[in-house]
């Protein structure tokens, strides 16, 4: 499996920590003090999870140098769907994908990461040649715009990369792991809401309907900065590399101070640590394939470039990843 073409999308919006200050109680110091978000992307009228997942889309496709009729397998990872029976079918039609298989995978911050792995298995069963992942959530829907605790953490966007079988001396997926643990799932949560209606003769039916976003914040942090580390370093112990080799630290972008706890632990300088949560917040399972599109369009991440990446998140789950990024195969 090679990584071949990348792209990405994001509300054309930006809301600053100063303009969200006018909606609640903070200010930009006490938001870039905590967590290292100075804004983020809210999508507006006309932008949904389809649209910035299929303008993704489309730009891995243009980068790979494939045409949508090629792609045989699309996964959309996403916990905010525009449809709860399925987004990714949606993205399907919307870029002209009309040969493959597309179905949503639904891992919260993780969900890349996972939806990454599970591409690669079909890959190299041999059932797909070409996948096209992607990463993409709209967690304005479900913020409490009061609740200054998790409102200043969000925001919406879209990546995607393009996969390709290959050779298996270029495969640019050198290990994995993958790990969830149900018992911490309270930690951080998009809930249903209990809500009942009468239904017949004394018996009721539950309302569709979902609680904003609820998150304990301290433990989801002591969590990552405890998890990410010991499942990294499982990674490097096992395929023997050494940490000091690794070009790129690509992680799950949710707050700064993780990022910055891993590095220490790696002893990985800040300038190999890619960051972009500045700028767009916390957008779920879009962090990892946005922050890797804009590196590689910057031209930071070069073909050949080792990463380490880990998703970590809701469910409580995480995983991580070492992966070689191929670009566009001759």
């Amino acid at each position: 499996m090679a990584l071949v073409g990348s792209g990405s999308a994001l509300p054309s919006a930006s809301i600053s920590n100063a303009l969200l200050g006018h909606r609640v109680e903070t200010s930009d110091e006490w938001i870039r003090s905590r967590t290292g978000i100075g804004s983020r992307r809210v999508a507006g009228a006309g932008e949904t999870v389809t649209s910035l997942a299929s303008a993704a889309a489309l730009a891995a496709l243009e980068q790979a140098g494939w045409s949508a009729a090629e792609v045989d397998l699309i996964l959309l990872a996403t916990s905010s769907p525009d449809d709860l029976f399925g987004t990714a079918p949606r993205v399907q039609a919307a870029i002209g994908a009309h040969a493959a298989v597309a179905f949503d995978l639904t891992a919260a911050c993780s969900g890349f990461l996972f939806a990454l792995i599970t591409a690669s298995q079909y890959i190299r069963s041999g059932s797909f040649e070409r996948v096209l992942v992607i990463g993409a959530d709209q967690l304005s829907r479900w913020v409490d715009w009061d609740d200054r605790s998790t409102c200043v953490l969000f925001g919406d966007g879209a990546g995607a990369v393009a996969l390709q079988a290959c050779e298996q001396a270029d495969d640019g997926l050198l290990a994995f792991r993958m790990r969830s643990d149900g018992s911490r799932n309270a930690c951080l949560t998009l809930a249903q809401t209990p809500e009942h209606r009468p239904l017949v003769a004394g018996l009721t039916a539950q309302v569709g309907g979902f609680a904003p976003i609820h998150m304990n914040g301290q433990e989801v942090y002591k969590f990552a900065v405890r998890e990410v580390p010991a499942v990294l370093s499982e990674l490097l112990e096992a395929t023997g590399i050494k940490a000091s080799t690794l070009d790129w630290l690509l992680l799950h972008q949710a707050n700064q101070r993780i990022l910055d706890a891993v590095a220490d632990r790696f002893a990985v300088p800040q300038q190999r640590v890619l960051s972009n949560l500045g700028l767009y917040g916390n957008t779920s399972a879009a962090t990892i394939p946005l922050m890797l599109d804009e590196a590689v369009r910057d031209g930071r991440v070069q073909p050949g470039h080792l990463l380490a990446s880990s998703g970590f998140g809701a469910g409580l789950s995480w995983g991580g990843a070492l992966l070689r990024w191929s670009g566009r195969l001759a």
